[in-house]
């Protein structure tokens, strides 16, 4: 259950990518600036803390999505909804670049911080609240915006930040699978205590974000099984994905454009058995990456020996 573009428009196009905003974003707008417009004296400076929120959100997205083609992943596409954003990222299955890629978000809130806290501190040193109670309430919010981000997305629950870098972390140590399913595990009894505090306050907007962060939570364990099945399939020896360095499951994963019919590709040399169409490039069902079938053997292969030289 993640926002997708349903619903959405394009907003603009900035270092590839495409960020779109959920029509329904405007509706918790009215209500956030309505709620704050008591702080201050102007209805401005509500829409401008507003605004601030969106540009927090937007540059902790474009963390993550910049981050990942660092690492040779894919990211093209976020999109902006009342519960926050989502940058459509996907990393290298490998857990460094995933850690990179999850972290970066973070990161961008954690570079914020100590610039929002210092102009906060001269505020409060300058008398900004007496001389100009606008100004100072609203670097007061954004701060506090900011630090609220961060700490709430480095809690330990999937598919929060925090729940995705222990993935990334266990991943190293327990495999992809194994990791995914500790995590998620976590993330119930995480996600328990957040549905337990929504009810005692009774918080219905946290109550809905709860409730989001709980399917998403049980769509990690789900994964984790398959994952986990995959990782006990027969795996054909000779051939390596340059991208994922995985070998290729062997089986029938693989479908002719041209007849449909589905056929091993590396069993075949990339021609289809069925209509006799030759593939150039042979795509990983495990990271989407395509590559011409002689790479595939040569990531394969054994790096040659090291030669030392005398002079």
């Amino acid at each position: 259950m993640t926002p997708t573009r349903q619903g959405s428009f394009r907003l603009f196009r900035f270092a590839g990518v495409d960020v779109y905003l959920h029509w329904s974003w405007f509706l918790i707008a009215v209500y956030g600036i309505n709620l704050r417009a008591g702080k201050y004296s102007s209805m401005v400076w509500p829409v401008l803390e507003y605004l601030a929120l969106f540009l927090i959100v937007l540059l902790h997205e474009f963390g993550h999505a910049l981050a990942c083609r660092q690492v040779g992943g894919q990211a093209n596409q976020i999109v902006l909804w009342p519960l926050g954003g989502v940058a459509y990222v996907s990393p290298p299955p490998r857990p460094g670049a995933t850690l990179w890629s999850i972290a970066a978000g973070p990161l961008v809130n954690v570079a914020l911080a100590p610039v929002l806290s210092v102009l906060w501190w001269l505020g409060y040193s300058l008398g900004w609240g007496e001389a100009s109670p606008n100004v100072y309430a609203f670097v007061k919010a954004v701060c506090i915006i900011n630090w609220a981000l961060l700490i709430f997305n480095m809690l330990p629950i999937y598919p929060l930040d925090g729940g995705q870098i222990l993935q990334s972390l266990l991943w190293f140590v327990l495999g992809r699978a194994r990791s995914l399913m500790v995590t998620t595990i976590i993330g119930f009894i995480g996600v328990a205590g957040l549905i337990a505090l929504a009810v005692l306050e009774r918080e219905v907007w946290f109550g809905i974000l709860c409730v989001f962060i709980l399917l998403n939570c049980w769509r990690g364990l789900m994964q984790a099984r398959v994952l986990a099945k995959i990782a006990k399939l027969p795996r054909r020896v000779g051939f390596m994905c340059p991208s994922c360095r995985q070998a290729p499951i062997i089986g029938p994963l693989w479908r002719c454009d041209k007849c449909q019919q589905p056929f091993d590709t590396f069993a075949t040399q990339a021609a289809c058995p069925h209509c006799g169409a030759q593939f150039p490039v042979t795509r990983c069902p495990e990271c989407g990456s395509a590559y011409p079938l002689g790479e595939w053997v040569a990531a394969a292969a054994p790096a040659p020996a090291a030669t030392r030289t005398w002079t």
